[in-house]
């Protein structure tokens, strides 16, 4: 079609010249993003993409400040998941003494649930005058964010039962009449590496303990994931893919209204937007991105 329009616009008839150079325009930008959507689609798949996640939310610096943001956090990916449709629970919290949560890890189920949310793992700040601030001043403070994709029967670490403490508590938190008259929360911890998970939203223990083993692996997974991702990100210089929890990703400035990305240099005047679950204008872009910079490396090999 391209080269039967180049013929025409060498025609005598100024008006069929004039629609050839509107036709040629059309279809060279029609197959330009043809050749980019191919282009995407032989990039290499993420094998996590469709899996469901862990997302653990934890206050950083910034006492209680920081766990009223980690609480801000957890409900925009509540209602982000609720916006796609995704199922959400909660796995274990640890309340903030004026709100929010200490930590709070939470299950997302659902459709590409990893390939929307992983580049969300890293330090997120926030700037604002605190409830507690009595003088105006705006403060900073900081909460990390940790995608982890559900570890599946085929990638199961083995773990010798010898190696871990298992401990019952009565819950705490939300839950009703019923939650806090069993010992029925679970907190395992694996010896050898240090990593402590408790499961409290079931009334039955044995579902809890169920739960969280299957937290334990996501998170023992996770770990060795990362040190693989942080050695590839390293030598492919990849800006959005590292999902290091300790890089600062994100700030969250709420006097100026103000979303700055730092990893894609993406600002957004949306906060309040973002914060209530609209977070697809920021995911987009970082997809976007980390396409980009496979398409450069795929190119370069």
């Amino acid at each position: 079609a391209i080269e039967a329009t180049k013929e025409l616009i060498s025609d005598p008839d100024p008006e069929l010249r004039d629609m050839a150079k509107e036709e040629l325009h059309d279809a060279k930008e029609l197959a330009s993003q043809l050749t980019h959507q191919l282009q995407i689609l032989l990039l290499p798949k993420d094998p996590n993409d469709n899996r469901n996640i862990y997302i653990e939310v934890r206050a950083g610096t910034g006492g209680a400040e920081a766990a009223i943001f980690s609480g801000n956090l957890a409900r925009m990916y509540q209602r982000y998941a609720e916006l796609q449709g995704w199922k959400i629970e909660t796995i274990s919290q640890t309340l903030g003494e004026h709100g929010g949560y200490k930590e709070i890890v939470m299950r997302i189920q659902g459709q590409d649930v990893y390939a929307h949310l992983k580049f969300e793992s890293g330090t997120h700040r926030v700037q604002r005058v605190p409830e507690t601030e009595s003088q105006g001043r705006v403060h900073t403070s900081a909460c990390t964010v940790a995608i982890m994709p559900e570890a599946e029967e085929i990638d199961a670490i083995d773990i010798n039962t010898s190696d871990l403490r298992i401990d019952t508590f009565r819950a705490s938190g939300a839950g009703g009449q019923h939650i806090n008259k069993t010992d029925s929360a679970i907190r395992i911890t694996h010896l050898p590496s240090g990593v402590v998970v408790e499961c409290q939203d079931e009334r039955s223990q044995h579902k809890n303990r169920a739960r969280a083993m299957s937290l334990l692996q996501t998170r023992l997974l996770s770990a060795k994931q990362e040190k693989l991702n942080a050695e590839q990100a390293a030598s492919r210089k990849d800006q959005v893919g590292s999902g290091d929890r300790s890089e600062r990703i994100r700030t969250y400035n709420f006097p100026q209204g103000r979303l700055t990305d730092h990893r894609i240099n993406l600002t957004l005047y949306k906060l309040e937007e973002i914060i209530q679950g609209e977070l697809g204008q920021v995911i987009q872009p970082l997809i976007n991105e980390h396409q980009a910079t496979q398409l450069t490396q795929l190119a370069e090999d």
